[in-house]
């Protein structure tokens, strides 16, 4: 904790850097991710404070759209799409994934009962041999069902038509800093 206490306390010394942020933000990009601590977005986009609105979620779901009971989650999009007007959602999963692994291997998660609820309850269960370390297969099929999910939120399906609004999978491995996206016209997922 220590080393981080220092960077903040030097992080404010820079007034200069920060002054033009308190006039507003206008991200281009809402970035869909994991909570997983070795994932920074900033970090994989090379992002400057105020280039990406980010929404964190345990496993980067997207959870089904429901106007009578709002999700966190649901708000932050909407919040993007429609007062922010990013041109832009990436969806970003990420190799070695504890949240899609548990799904694909169907592991037991009876000891984090809010995380075993969260999981069943917001995102199918991927495809994916669970054998592998890396979840890669199970990854990016489940990368592809949140951007299904976000075609169904009215705000991202309405820009979508009117073609203010683009979706993007990305793909990122954790152990080699590689970032894939996915083509369409391939149904792959490829080195950008």
């Amino acid at each position: 904790m220590q080393p981080l206490i220092d960077n903040a306390r030097t992080f404010g010394q820079r007034p200069e850097e920060f002054a033009k942020l308190a006039e507003g933000q206008s991200p281009q990009v809402l970035f869909i991710t994991c909570s997983d601590s070795r994932v920074v977005p900033a970090l994989i986009t090379g992002a400057r404070p105020g280039e990406l609105f980010e929404l964190r979620t345990a496993g980067n779901i997207v959870p089904p759209y429901a106007s009578e009971h709002p999700t966190s989650e649901a708000a932050t999009i909407e919040y993007a799409v429609e007062v922010l007007g990013v041109r832009d959602i990436v969806v970003c999963g990420h190799s070695h994934c504890g949240a899609v692994g548990a799904l694909v291997r169907g592991d037991d998660l009876n000891g984090v009962p809010a995380v075993r609820d969260w999981l069943v309850s917001a995102t199918p269960r991927p495809a994916g041999p669970a054998e592998d370390p890396e979840v890669a297969e199970g990854v990016q099929s489940h990368v592809l069902t949140q951007l299904l999910r976000l075609r169904s939120y009215p705000c991202v399906e309405r820009k979508l038509k009117g073609g203010q609004l683009d979706l993007h999978a990305w793909y990122y491995e954790v152990h080699t800093g590689a970032v894939r996206t996915h083509r369409p016209q391939t149904d792959t997922f490829e080195a950008l």
